[in-house]
């Protein structure tokens, strides 16, 4: 995993948080969205089986938007969508892209303007237009062992 692209704005916030589960992971979800509310862009970084997904299932269980085996990783369809009482979590893989215009297709930029919306976007740190509009970064990595990850959040208020 690359060092994030330099946003043009600094972060005003960070917050270093550990799990050593599958379900420590999935916890983290109520946390994180405590600390990120709508509306915000987020990317998620980390290698491929890093916890990005499950990750996205903790945020969406915590905002009543889905249980967390109804949510998936959208790497075939680029864009998931899950309503939640208050906040959408809009889920983006974008692994299989590679240029802008493709992103162009997307449509991130109309949902990242949803004010009620937190949109989440995996492989986003591929796109420099992206990194300069984040509004929120969540790095994970491996820990000391097969199950813990470490989590890094950078994001501004």
């Amino acid at each position: 995993m690359s060092d994030p692209i330099v946003p043009t704005r600094e972060w005003t916030r960070e917050k270093r948080l550990r799990t050593r589960s599958v379900n420590g992971t999935l916890a983290l979800g109520e946390t994180i969205t405590e600390l990120l509310r709508a509306p915000k862009l987020v990317v998620l970084r980390g290698d491929l089986g890093a916890g990005k997904t499950t990750l996205v299932k903790g945020m969406a269980v915590a905002l009543g938007a889905a249980e967390a085996e109804d949510v998936t990783s959208p790497t075939f369809t680029l864009v998931h969508e899950y309503r939640g009482r208050k906040t959408r979590l809009i889920h983006l893989d974008l692994y299989r892209l590679e240029t802008e215009q493709e992103l162009e297709t997307v449509g991130l930029w109309e949902l990242a303007d949803a004010s009620d919306a937190l949109v989440l976007v995996e492989w986003g740190d591929k796109f420099s237009s992206i990194m300069q509009r984040a509004d929120a970064i969540i790095s994970i990595s491996p820990g000391e062992n097969e199950t813990e990850r470490l989590l890094l959040l950078h994001w501004r208020d």
